[in-house]
């Protein structure tokens, strides 16, 4: 299979998808992929955290936290812009075909930073709570897929966007969690 041929597939697949939706479950998709609707999420796995592993793992954590969004992010933003691939809502050849498109597009979208960061964030809470919460991880990832598909819906990814991100984000919600077990190991004995 060529590039082209995948491609094609991935724009197929990607109408299918955004076509599905209804006017019904407009708002609901839009809310689901604001930025800040997890916020309280983020903050219910912060207290997580805290009340199992204590105020010093906590501050340290929030650090490694931030670097691990910050690289997820800024790492999303090197491919953007390196492999310039348009989002379909700024495609001319599949405008017409959208049912829904976001308010904002953006320009280029491979890969998704939300897929990204949501899934980096889902693979590290899970991981650092994983003794604790059994199933945690579990609904981390269907979450961190809901977010992803939010992301076709509101006709700013492809799914190759998506799957690229997700990966991504496992990689670097897996290597914060190594980076942060080697930084509670050093710095937050009792």
């Amino acid at each position: 299979m060529t590039i082209d041929e995948l491609l094609k597939y991935d724009t197929e697949l990607f109408l299918y998808l955004n076509n599905l939706g209804s006017e019904t479950w407009d708002q609901l998709w839009l809310l689901i992929t604001a930025e800040l609707t997890f916020v309280p999420l983020y903050a219910i796995l912060l207290y997580l955290i805290y009340k199992k592993l204590g105020l010093k793992s906590l501050l340290i954590l929030v650090v490694v936290i931030a670097l691990m969004i910050t690289f997820t992010d800024q790492i999303t933003n090197v491919f953007k812009r390196g492999f310039q691939r348009l989002r379909p809502c700024g495609e001319p050849s599949i405008a017409d075909q959208l049912r829904f498109i976001a308010v904002r597009c953006g320009k280029y979208g491979f890969f998704s930073g939300h897929a990204s960061n949501s899934m980096a964030a889902a693979i590290f809470a899970g991981l650092m709570l994983k003794p604790y919460y059994k199933y945690l991880m579990g609904i981390l990832i269907v979450w961190s897929l809901i977010v992803a598909y939010s992301r076709i819906y509101v006709g700013v990814h492809y799914p190759l966007d998506l799957l690229c991100g997700l990966t991504f984000g496992v990689f670097g919600g897996t290597l914060f969690y190594l980076i942060a077990q080697f930084l509670l190991k050093r710095y937050a004995r009792d």
